[in-house]
């Protein structure tokens, strides 16, 4: 080797991020579940304790937003994680049965499907050259983008479900 020469290696943009796909999950995962706790207090305040809708107001504004947040990521999570469409369909639908989140995260944990980060860079996979991966390496490449997008994605969604009226409400008029 020449004089002056390190025999360092040459430091590249391969660092795992901090935020993994597997901490998201889990830790909106468990959100979710603990949103679903206030929602049933916000229900027994209402209906048990006589305290009015307000309980269950706030509570249910609560409940959706992470429910929301939860289902976005779940879909992005699992075209990250190349999940068929059926088990993102699955992770979505854990959101509607209360704490089933957690369960699914452990049968997602024990088959090593939230493994790895985020995928910056298109493999030889045909998969990884459909319009939904292209899409989101972009995102995950530009994080900032990606964060402002998904809160207005979360509000616009949330929004619109306001617009229609809460799911109690839904068809009594």
């Amino acid at each position: 080797m020449p004089t002056g020469q390190s025999t360092a290696p040459i430091a590249t943009n391969t660092a795992r991020s901090p935020v993994t796909p597997r901490r998201v999950y889990r830790a909106v995962a468990i959100a979710e579940s603990i949103t679903w706790s206030l929602l049933i207090v916000g229900m027994v305040l209402k209906y048990a304790a006589g305290l009015g809708a307000t309980p269950v107001l706030i509570a249910g504004s609560i409940h959706g937003f992470v429910f929301i947040t939860y289902a976005l990521l779940a879909a992005l999570i699992g075209v990250n994680q190349q999940w068929g469409p059926s088990r993102i369909v699955a992770a979505v639908a854990t959101a509607v049965v209360p704490y089933a989140t957690i369960p699914f995260d452990r049968h997602l944990e024990r088959r090593n499907l939230l493994d790895g980060d985020w995928h910056r860079e298109a493999t030889g996979s045909p998969r990884d050259h459909v319009w939904t991966r292209r899409f989101l390496r972009w995102l995950v490449r530009h994080p900032r983008t990606f964060v402002a997008l998904f809160i207005l994605g979360v509000i616009v969604i949330m929004s619109a479900l306001l617009l229609i009226g809460p799911p109690g409400g839904w068809g009594t008029k």
